[in-house]
């Protein structure tokens, strides 16, 4: 059997409808594809009256990350994550900086690793985790279900980095075979969302809303473009729903570079980025991020409460780490919610 034929694989989560046509039911588009057609994301297709993943396995990067760049800051610091992503996306956003993987439909020859090879990975690279990423990982549910249901039998962690455009029966999915936790990129607000990236944010937020209401561990980030989504009202609203959701939530709010289709601008001023935080503080979140600012004060963790340093990084790296056992700030003592313990 070639790569290609174990590349293709049938999807799980479909319908028929009335007419007899069938809906993809692994992302919020839903769409109606007709015998020999594609969905919007190109990545699944009608053969025969069944739909079938196309991408199954078939991975365009992978690499050993550490947890922050994804970013993941609360969540098991100073760890690795073997981080695989495929082809494609079901967003249309015109500044990915991905685009090379994700506005491109599978390529015609497979680069096919099973899940039991990319365990192995993980033990080789002494990761401590998995994570699908730089491509939209939705796209990769069923390759997603089967890799959690082995990392958890190892005891690996599994996370999702994602645009969170996945349906309810998709977060099942991924919540019953051992997801822990996920990155979700808010673009921006509903007006914005709509108009770059073709979807309603609404579904993103009951994602996250769900998501945390099951345990599994969120973060939020977003991507801060001048002329986009900088404007103090499309900040207010971001901070204001991550506030709605917890408080303890991080929020980062990341630094754009020109890329893609969207050249025309240059990347976001600092000053912006901490206008975004302390726009955050403001709305009373405890813990906003600055991202792709390498130095910056604002990749620190800090104390809520007393304004201690207790974790101070550098791009990826953890310089200090001062959070005590019992995950706590060691001057005031208020609790810090840190998952897991960090690798140092």
């Amino acid at each position: 059997m070639g790569n290609n034929d174990l590349c293709l694989k049938e999807a799980l989560l479909v319908e028929e409808t009335e007419d007899g046509k069938i809906r993809c039911l692994t992302c919020m588009r839903k769409c109606v594809i007709l015998e020999g057609k594609y969905g919007v994301c190109k990545t699944r297709k009608n053969i025969g009256g069944k739909l079938f993943t196309l991408i199954y396995g078939d991975i365009s990067s992978l690499s050993a990350n550490p947890i922050e760049k994804k970013p993941f800051f609360h969540f098991h610091p100073g760890s690795k994550a073997l981080t695989v992503g495929s082809w494609s996306c079901n967003f249309l956003c015109p500044w990915c900086q991905n685009y090379e993987i994700s506005k491109f439909p599978p390529d015609e020859f497979k680069n096919y690793v099973s899940p039991e090879h990319f365990m192995r990975l993980v033990k080789a690279y002494k990761c401590q985790g998995t994570s699908i990423s730089f491509n939209e990982p939705t796209l990769m549910l069923e390759y997603s279900l089967d890799v959690f249901k082995l990392a958890k039998d190892s005891g690996y962690y599994n996370t999702y980095v994602t645009n969170g455009y996945m349906t309810p029966e998709a977060l099942n999915l991924l919540f019953e075979s051992g997801l822990d936790a996920m990155n979700v990129d808010v673009k921006g607000c509903k007006e914005t969302v709509q108009k770059y990236c073709g979807a309603n944010v609404d579904y993103v937020w009951d994602n996250i809303r769900e998501a945390k209401r099951r345990g599994i561990h969120i973060e939020i980030t977003t991507l801060v473009i001048p002329g986009v989504n900088d404007d103090v009202d499309c900040l207010k609203s971001i901070a204001q729903r991550v506030r709605d959701i917890d408080e303890n939530t991080p929020w980062h709010v990341s630094r754009f570079h020109p890329d893609y289709k969207m050249r025309d601008r240059g990347p976001t001023p600092t000053k912006t980025l901490e206008l975004a935080r302390q726009i955050g503080l403001d709305a009373g979140l405890k813990y906003v991020y600055l991202g792709n600012v390498p130095g910056h004060p604002g990749e620190n963790t800090w104390c809520p409460v007393c304004g201690e340093l207790l974790i101070e990084r550098y791009i990826f790296s953890i310089n200090r780490y001062r959070i005590t056992d019992d995950k706590k700030c060691p001057k005031c003592g208020t609790e810090i919610p840190i998952i897991g313990e960090p690798s140092l």
